[in-house]
């Protein structure tokens, strides 16, 4: 049992009941318990890495008490009390640290890398920061919605100092989202002290710089946090906007265990320890006879009975197993075919530019989908850069057309917090180029979400691409390949008005993230007659643009125009591929292609290295090999930064070395 302190923190019980308190104390109680069990079974080797919460739990088991128990949190490692607080079974939690079939994520992921949307919790990926957004995105389908609640979300000290902090709370801010971002100072990132992370002398002073209002807090004080985050909590209901609170408080190991804290001074340590905000608060409920020594005892061996039953429940189960089959069919969620249509063939057909066809995509995206939320740089009342949302506000309203600022990364996160809670989320990157801005919350938040936990993504991510314009290194990149090598996502790109207007309604039908590519220069300088019915294109399902029998040509948006505009003026008999979607890829088009044909080439305008094109070739030379009559071609942009002069760029550009290399193909 904990020895009793001197009283070293001040608690004010106010007008709680001796049941509230007595049910905070059990509640405190309890993630310590579970820790100390399991650094004993780290030394055990039962299981691989334990972030320890000791000295911390005040906070997590305060804030997650004070609020309704619908209300959203979104924790990082050292918030064991959230789970606990809102009765996540014991036997889930050690099957997940187990790496159990049982556990929340199938084995996939470790510790706190998952969430239970049943317990209103979303966990934490490693990289920090980019939950904070993701309350945003809870937050805004509270306030779109007109619901009065709020979302909570956990940073550490050291992620203050990350992009994505920033971003979140400047997001949070403009647009006066109920979130409360609760900072857990305890002093460290890892081994880095607090003034070596920021200059500023708390941590709540960065609120100011926001607009926000912002506190500070004993986080060892669970009553203190209790209450305060009820008021705050109450108060953000009926008048929308975001808080910023800062607990300070101590973690009593290290950052993980094998990091220990030879780090940390003797004297600190020793001062915190008397700080325990279990010790304390025990003595508290003492001194006041609200709570018995007896009664210590009692519900100790109670909580330890109860830890030890689901441990040994869980060892018992088997070791993780799984099949190819299963893996696979778990990246992706179902696409329900009835979501999908043709065209009737019926309705009015309109002569459209590609930019039109998309813009019509959206509209009628937006009339079907009552949640749909569009968001992005300038695609409000300006309608965007490229006016392909202009007259949507009138339409459809400022709440579901958002400016957003210049805030990528918080942006796909916000997006994928709106999916968490029902909506469809589309976010307009400026340029395609810009999505390294927001690569991190699409590769490994957005794409790995459902896979890891079964959780909803349901993202349309819109990237203007391309060169030919003369726009230079930082406008014009080709840069599909980047997401294409990333599991979880699906890639479209589309060469035609109608592939466009149809790949993105079926984008909108798809639950998962969607990289819709579309080709600046085709915006303006392509026209076709295209239904104005809602249909779809199935996603995954290339299309001939050209029947051939001579040589199969793979390609996909502007390479598709290429191709068609050189094997004319050749005369070549080819037959060309329009793949329209690049992840997932339809093979079997490929193969049929290229078993005709006996020739293959795969053309594209991204650089070649790392390209698309060298994986569609080697897949023809595994499995088509004797099939061929030459050798695989590949043509594409050259492994230089695409630059700005016309004549640089058009050197740049493909156009005529698909020429020579179809020459060539001919000949063979």
């Amino acid at each position: 049992m904990l020895s009793v302190p001197t009283h070293k923190i001040s608690f004010k019980k106010g007008r709680l009941s001796n049941k509230v308190l007595l049910d905070l104390y059990k509640r405190l109680l309890h993630p310590r318990l579970i820790e100390e069990k399991m650094l004993i079974l780290l030394r055990q080797g039962q299981i691989s890495k334990w972030f320890s919460g000791i000295g911390q739990e005040a906070i997590a088991v305060g804030a997650t008490n004070a609020l309704e128990p619908d209300e959203m949190i979104f924790t990082l490692h050292r918030n064991l009390g959230v789970f606990t607080s809102r009765d996540v079974p014991m036997e889930k939690l050690f099957a997940q640290w187990q790496g159990k079939k049982a556990g929340f994520t199938k084995g996939r992921d470790r510790s706190f890398h998952f969430g239970t949307l049943e317990h209103g919790i979303v966990g934490m990926i490693s990289h920090l920061g980019p939950q904070l957004a993701l309350a945003d995105g809870v937050a805004l389908a509270h306030k779109i919605g007109g619901e009065k609640k709020v979302a909570l979300a956990f940073s550490g000290d050291g992620g203050t100092s990350e992009g994505d902090f920033h971003e979140a709370l400047n997001v949070a801010a403009v647009w006066e989202l109920p979130v409360i971002f609760l900072i857990e100072n305890n002093g460290y990132g890892l081994s880095t002290p607090t003034k070596e992370q920021f200059r500023c002398e708390n941590i709540a002073d960065k609120g100011i710089g926001y607009g926000m209002e912002s506190h500070i807090l004993d986080g060892n004080n669970v009553l203190e946090v209790y209450a305060a985050i009820k008021k705050i909590a109450a108060d953000l209901r009926k008048n929308p906007r975001p808080v910023l609170v800062e607990c300070k408080t101590f973690r009593m190991r290290g950052h993980e265990e094998a990091s220990g804290v030879k780090y940390v001074p003797k004297e600190l340590m020793d001062t915190w320890a008397a700080k325990d905000p279990i010790a304390n608060y025990e003595s508290f409920l003492l001194e006041k006879g609200i709570l018995t020594k007896k009664e210590i005892v009692n519900i100790r061996k109670e909580i330890k009975s109860e830890i030890n039953t689901a441990w040994q429940a869980t060892v018992a189960l088997p070791i993780v197993a799984s099949t190819i089959e299963e893996e696979m069919g778990d990246v992706y969620a179902p696409v329900s075919s009835e979501h999908l249509a043709v065209s009737s063939g019926q309705s009015d057909k309109t002569e459209k530019r590609f930019i039109d066809a998309i813009s019509d995509g959206l509209r009628l995206a937006m009339q079907r989908h009552d949640k749909l939320v569009l968001m992005g740089q300038d695609i409000a009342d300006y309608g965007g850069v490229f006016k392909i949302t202009d007259g949507f506000t009138k339409e459809f309203g400022k709440a579901r057309v958002r400016n957003t600022p210049i805030c990528e990364s918080a942006i796909v996160g916000t997006a994928l917090g709106l999916s968490l809670k029902g909506y469809k989320a589309m976010m307009e990157m400026q340029f395609a180029d810009f999505a390294t801005c927001g690569f991190n919350q699409i590769v490994n938040n957005l794409a790995k979400t459902h896979y890891r936990w079964g959780a909803n993504a349901d993202v349309v991510i819109r990237m203007p691409t391309g060169g030919g314009v003369g726009a230079g290194p930082f406008h014009s990149q080709s840069n599909e390949a980047w997401f294409t090598h990333t599991p979880g996502l699906k890639v479209v790109y589309p060469a035609t008005p109608y592939d466009a207007k149809g790949l993105l309604l079926a984008a909108f039908e798809d639950p998962n993230p969607v990289m819709y590519f579309e080709h600046k220069a085709l915006y303006r300088s392509l026209t076709d007659i295209v239904p104005d019915e809602f249909y779809t294109v199935e996603i995954g399902k290339a299309n001939v643009a050209k029947e051939g029998a001579g040589l199969s040509i793979i390609t996909y948006g502007m390479g598709v125009h290429w191709a068609l505009k050189i094997v004319e003026e050749e005369g070549i008999d080819a037959e060309i591929i329009d793949l329209r979607t690049l992840l997932p890829l339809d093979y079997e088009m490929i193969k049929m292609s290229v078993q005709k044909t006996n020739k293959a080439l795969v053309l594209h305008e991204d650089t070649l290295f790392g390209g698309l094109g060298g994986e569609i070739a080697a897949h023809i030379a595994e499995h088509l090999f004797e099939h061929l009559d030459a050798p695989v071609m590949r043509v594409a942009s050259l492994d230089t930064p695409i630059p700005f002069a016309p004549s640089l760029e058009q050197n740049f550009l493909p156009v005529e070395r698909l020429r020579e290399q179809l020459r060539k193909l001919v000949e063979y």
